[in-house]
């Protein structure tokens, strides 16, 4: 269904009403709006505080979960005192910096040059992570089809998995599914026995939003695409942060 034709979401406070709740918050398009590449980003000021006191707030209850490595998180948001899931959630913290589950393996050098050749033949934006790569193809979207297609095969070669976004194809080693971090935060204090709430924007948050509904919560997906699995909707990023009381 389109995000345009689901309701709404209750008041946070109204929801908070009725019992504990987790939220897990997708970065890029949730919480800062899509820019023309990944460093390009416009962060609101002291968003990193903002979260850490909302978090506060739910009683740790709060975690970012992203497509970027928490490094670059880091780089962009600050430093950042909350629960949070990078790599599209193979790699997992606590608040405290102390590692949730085992450290994700880096893609095989083989494997970023020949994504690397395709950026560079396609004039697509080549961006290097800790525990994957991606290629950015929102400057040539006439060539996107054939990217993906070609990022597509090297995935299957290799026993890899190919996320799809806007715009942009990354291959990351299975495992590395943002629901899968929603049920590994949930299994712990303090997240356990709360109504998880995910918040997102693109395909990739998908998994994120099944997880939350398969746990008692719901999704909730930002913008115009069409949705699979998220119950309510808002429209923009600012929606997000006036939603949450950023």
């Amino acid at each position: 269904m389109s995000s345009g034709q689901l309701p709404p979401p209750p008041p946070l406070d109204a929801l908070l009403a009725t019992g504990d709740v987790s939220l897990f918050l997708d970065f890029d398009g949730t919480l800062v709006d899509i820019a023309s590449g990944p460093d390009s980003i416009d962060v609101p000021d002291n968003l990193a505080a903002r979260l850490g006191a909302l978090s506060k707030s739910l009683g740790g209850r709060l975690a970012l979960v992203s497509g970027r490595g928490l490094d670059n998180l880091g780089q962009h948001a600050g430093a950042l005192g909350i629960a949070r899931a990078g790599s599209h959630g193979a790699e997992r913290v606590l608040a405290d910096g102390s590692a949730l589950g085992d450290t994700p393996q880096p893609l095989d050098p083989d494997i970023v040059r020949q994504l690397k050749a395709i950026a560079d033949a396609s004039g697509a934006l080549f961006e290097r992570k800790s525990f994957g790569a991606a290629l950015h193809y929102r400057a040539v979207p006439e060539k996107g089809p054939g990217i993906a297609s070609e990022a597509l095969a090297i995935a299957q070669a290799d026993g890899l998995v190919a996320k799809h976004g806007k715009c942009v194809v990354e291959l990351v080693r299975p495992g590395a599914d943002k629901g899968a971090a929603v049920a590994a935060f949930m299994e712990i204090a303090p997240f356990s026995g709360s109504k998880p709430v995910f918040i997102g924007d693109d395909v990739t948050d998908e998994d994120g939003f099944a997880k939350a509904h398969e746990m008692g919560g719901f999704g909730i997906a930002i913008g115009e695409r069409e949705s699979q699995n998220a119950q309510f909707a808002l429209d923009t990023v600012r929606d997000v942060h006036e939603w949450l009381g950023l």
